[in-house]
């Protein structure tokens, strides 16, 4: 009864768990674990650590420490790979011998994914918040001067000839793009509330693919997963449809050097997601998935942590403004953006709350 105890609780765990004998041999994969490795219980058990582990993974280091010492031991940040799949993960692994078992290590997997991607969206909006002030300042002392210097090249303009006029010409285009610049910043400073309703999201994305599909992404091939029993979200759909526009823009601008670009639009509904928001008591639930998918190079490395940051850009004539404006919008609306990237798949994946009680009721 006991036994059959300790093995209801190991299962129960949202953590992959995985139990090594003598030799490395697997002797136990909680149910989390065969997800995590994408391989059945029953499967793993008939393998030994360094056949689902790549090699010269400190995991296998860590386990001979632990065996060693007899003592828990932790290692940070380790990235695992999975011999059946491409994909790897950066997790915390906790390594403990058992006491009564010697010569054996339970080994919990604390995958670091989500906690990064909400303490990256975090600092992603007090980011976009530290343009609001800067916005508004730049809205009232350069706009107002700017539009004085745009009337006087056009005088220039209509009385020069030849080299004279195109120098004019060229200040009045400057001062226009410069204009557009402070007021595409100047969204940051709109703390306004927005009338929030429910909204089917998939309606939105077929807006937003019809849009790009005869725009930007005329020559992207898209394909669709979508979730038919997705819950509608309590959003504004403009700003909703502004949000996924610009993601696929920008998805559809970097798969232009792949030879067969293609985007996928992906929903999903995910439960068990949930949050802890300062000066919120309960824990709030983002179980709406939506994911933006692209086979283009990848995002650089080194951009990964500040990309909703302001003016981060991987563009040559890019501002830097889009993607931190989108941080900004989905966090208005109580969601959470991150980006997964590796080359030939980058993932946008967006996490939003539901419309309940009397809001989804008037959906």
């Amino acid at each position: 009864m006991e036994t059959d105890l300790h093995l209801s609780v190991l299962q129960s765990l949202p953590q992959p768990v995985l139990v090594c004998g003598r030799n490395n041999a697997i002797v136990f994969a909680n149910y989390a674990a065969e997800t995590f490795f994408y391989a059945s219980s029953n499967l793993l058990t008939r393998q030994a650590l360094p056949d689902i582990i790549v090699f010269g993974s400190p995991i296998l280091s860590l386990v001979e420490r632990v065996v060693e010492r007899n003592a828990s031991m932790i290692e940070y940040r380790v990235t695992v790979g999975s011999s059946r799949s491409n994909e790897e993960r950066v997790a915390d692994v906790h390594a403990s011998p058992i006491p009564e078992m010697p010569g054996h290590v339970t080994l919990i997997f604390q995958e670091r994914t989500m906690t990064e991607k909400i303490d990256r969206q975090l600092v992603s909006r007090g980011a976009a918040r530290s343009v609001t002030g800067l916005a508004a300042m730049l809205a009232h002392e350069i706009k107002n001067p700017l539009s004085g210097i745009r009337g006087a090249a056009q005088l220039l303009e209509q009385a020069s000839t030849g080299d004279d006029r195109a120098l004019a010409r060229l200040i009045r285009d400057e001062t226009d793009r410069i204009v557009d610049l402070v007021d595409r910043m100047e969204v940051f400073g709109d703390e306004r509330p927005v009338d929030r309703v429910p909204i089917n999201i998939h309606v939105v994305l077929e807006r937003v693919k019809m849009l790009a599909a005869n725009g930007v992404a005329r020559e992207v091939a898209f394909s669709e997963d979508y979730d038919p029993s997705l819950p509608p979200v309590l959003g504004d759909r403009n700003q909703l449809i502004q949000v996924f526009l610009n993601l696929i823009k920008n998805a559809a601008e970097a798969v232009e050097p792949t030879t067969r670009p293609e985007i996928r639009i992906m929903t999903a509904f995910r439960p068990g997601m949930r949050i802890s928001v300062a000066g919120v008591a309960q824990r709030i639930s983002l179980p709406l998935e939506i994911v933006i998918e692209d086979n283009g190079p990848g995002v650089p490395a080194e951009l990964m942590p500040f990309l909703f940051d302001p003016f981060v850009t991987t563009k040559l004539s890019g501002s830097g403004l889009g993607l931190a404006l989108v941080a900004k919008i989905v966090g208005d609306h109580g969601g959470v953006i991150d980006c997964e990237s590796r080359p030939g798949r980058t993932r946008f994946k967006v996490l939003l709350p539901v419309a309940e009680g009397r809001d989804a009721a008037g959906h």
